[in-house]
């Protein structure tokens, strides 16, 4: 591929604020990503106090499960064709390597799949979202 092309790959994904971008022309294909931008804390003024609990000290709520993240920028389709039974549903039992949606990018559909086996316990996109990269679109129970 042409380092001209790569450039201009790269100045669209800066005008367009992209955070990944794939390009397949032919037998030949290139992924550029770069990582998503910090998030901007707050100054202390800024943040509400915090108000203890009754019965002693406040528990953070912690999330259970593994979190599974979209690789790049896209729509997620929960199923292989419109019509057809979602790929997972919650409740569902999966398997490391497991299908779990598509994520159309460049006209190109790229399956998500299972990085463990585990139990479907939260679903957090809905079919036909955008997503971004290292958006978290399912939990599951490993």
């Amino acid at each position: 591929m042409d380092i001209r092309k790569i450039k201009k790959l790269i100045d669209l994904m800066i005008e367009s604020d992209l955070q990944a971008i794939e390009v397949k022309e032919g037998d030949q294909s290139i992924a550029l990503t770069r990582p998503a931008p910090a998030p901007v804390q707050m100054g202390m003024a800024a943040m509400p106090a915090a108000t203890p609990a009754s019965s002693g000290t406040p528990k953070a709520k912690t999330p259970r499960g593994v979190v599974e993240t979209a690789p790049m920028v896209g729509v997620f389709y929960a199923a292989p064709n419109p019509g057809e039974a979602p790929f997972v549903e919650v409740g569902q039992t999966i398997s490391a390597g497991e299908t779990l949606g598509i994520i159309e990018a460049m006209k190109i559909m790229n399956p998500i799949e299972a990085t463990q086996s585990g139990v479907i316990e939260e679903i957090l996109v809905k079919n036909g979202d955008v997503i971004e990269f290292g958006q978290a679109l399912f939990r599951y129970r490993a």
